[in-house]
């Protein structure tokens, strides 16, 4: 009796330790971030994260109780790696396009921020495709506002980097004639230092989202529609208990609240 009691007792830990182990795990919400795009996402010497899309990805781990791992990644191979489950969402500055929702779901926009041409000073009184017909457009490699370009400039040269802030680093060094890339990024990371004195945001501001509201979104894998909402149920309690107002104001002087969050 006393040995069946004993059998009990050690299989009832076994279970008990078990359990604990699945709810820390599902505890846990791995996000992908990339870690090289200011004032969004910086990775300090020592390794930590830091901007917008960290306070956000922080942010949303609180409402839904669950631990934030971030996991850096190369822009490239974001949603590869989403649909590897290298992690569980990214939190990218990443604009919701036609094209990207066909591999992936978002989340409701989380900010919006208009796209800007940066150039030397005066050296442009015009933007169109015609007085920029054989000139040479820096813009960053696989995104929006490089099938911008694309679409609307033929016959321009495109020169596609790697990172946001090497856009405004390869107009500088003069391997291109006009850059066109995020408001926020190019005066932050290039127009308010030394090496952008010389330069200027140039034209219109340009949303570029092609949904009716635009904006920039979480990405989840397309399986994941109960995961979907529980991030849009954390979006819109940030954005109405005063949470988004206070983090967005540490890192912009205007309001990057998109569209359809002001409805």
């Amino acid at each position: 009796m006393g040995g069946n009691r004993m059998r009990m007792k050690f299989l009832a830990s076994i279970v008990a330790t078990t359990m604990l182990a699945g709810t820390a795990f599902a505890e846990n919400l791995r996000i992908g971030v990339e870690g090289n795009y200011p004032p969004f996402s910086v990775v300090a010497p020592d390794g930590t994260l830091s901007g917008f899309d960290i306070d956000i990805a922080n942010a949303i781990c609180a409402k839904l109780k669950k631990n934030c791992v971030m996991v850096q990644q190369e822009w490239d191979g974001m949603i590869p790696a989403l649909n590897a489950k290298k992690f569980d969402i990214i939190v990218a500055s990443m604009t919701i396009n036609e094209k990207r929702k066909k591999v992936v779901d978002f989340s409701n926009p989380y900010y919006d921020v208009p796209s800007r041409w940066v150039a030397r000073k005066g050296d442009y009184k015009s933007w169109s495709p015609e007085e920029l017909k054989g000139k040479t457009i820096i813009v960053l490699r696989n995104s929006p506002r490089a099938e911008y370009v694309a679409k609307n400039y033929p016959d321009s040269t495109v020169l596609a980097v790697d990172k946001e802030p090497a856009v405004y680093l390869e107009l500088a060094a003069g391997r291109g004639d006009i850059a066109f890339g995020s408001s926020v990024v190019s005066a932050e990371s290039f127009l308010k230092k030394p090496e952008g004195k010389d330069f200027e945001q140039v034209g219109d501001t340009l949303f570029l989202g092609e949904d009716a509201d635009g904006g920039v979104g979480i990405a989840v894998r397309k399986s994941d529609g109960a995961l979907r909402e529980e991030v849009n149920a954390a979006l819109s309690s940030i954005m109405s208990d005063g949470t988004y107002k206070q983090m967005s104001g540490k890192y912009f002087d205007f309001d990057v609240t998109p569209q359809s969050a002001k409805k």
